[in-house]
């Protein structure tokens, strides 16, 4: 996408495969960019304070409809694992995203638990990434709506189990800050580095 030093993050609500609209050197990541295991390295999201070694794995799933180009879908399996700061037991989420625009779109999606979390849903949208290639900096900034049980929030994901760069993850809240939406521009001073000690070996 843009090197860190003209890093340009959207708006949530302004995806171009949802309302036409976007900064100007914004493109939204490709699928298969998205899938694989991301490390949280930072959030503003207060579930993670008392967490640790956060990874979230997408899985491409079949499309919701026959008609999807090959290669595309609009669902995505989606898979939180973490550690309490003080426990080694691994806890695991699972859910199923949507596309919010359907089969293309890959910034806008809609969350929902399968098992007994069915019945809980969330809204996320990509903000912006940067694929590095491997073993380097490749990053994606996420949007988490407000629901009834957390905050709005952000969190960076990292590809690399060693995070970010510092001037990685400045550059990223340096980007927050010029968004074109209030609520961005404050969560950009709540970031918080979120524990990585990967010790994420113990039993579900």
């Amino acid at each position: 996408m843009e090197s860190e030093s003209s890093l340009i993050l959207r708006a949530p609500g302004v995806s171009q495969n949802v309302q036409g609209t976007q900064p100007q050197g914004y493109s939204p990541p490709s699928l298969s960019f998205l899938q694989g295991t991301w490390h949280v390295t930072h959030s503003t999201l207060p579930m993670w304070k008392s967490k640790r070694n956060v990874q979230i794995t997408y899985k491409a799933l079949p499309p919701s409809t026959p008609d999807a180009a090959p290669g595309q879908t609009d669902r995505l399996d989606d898979v939180v694992s973490y550690q309490a700061l003080d426990s080694d037991k691994l806890h695991t989420v699972h859910g199923v995203d949507k596309a919010s625009g359907g089969v293309g779109v890959t910034d806008v999606w809609d969350w929902r638990g399968k098992g007994w979390l069915m019945i809980a849903s969330s809204h996320w949208e990509v903000l912006g990434w940067a694929d590095k290639g491997a073993g380097q900096d490749s990053w994606v900034v996420t949007y988490f709506a407000k629901t009834l049980f957390t905050p709005a929030g952000i969190d960076f994901y990292s590809r690399s189990e060693e995070g970010l760069s510092e001037q990685t993850v400045q550059d990223i809240k340096a980007a927050l800050g010029r968004v074109d939406n209030e609520d961005v521009r404050r969560l950009s001073n709540e970031v918080f580095e979120v524990k990585m000690d990967h010790s994420a070996q113990g039993e579900t």
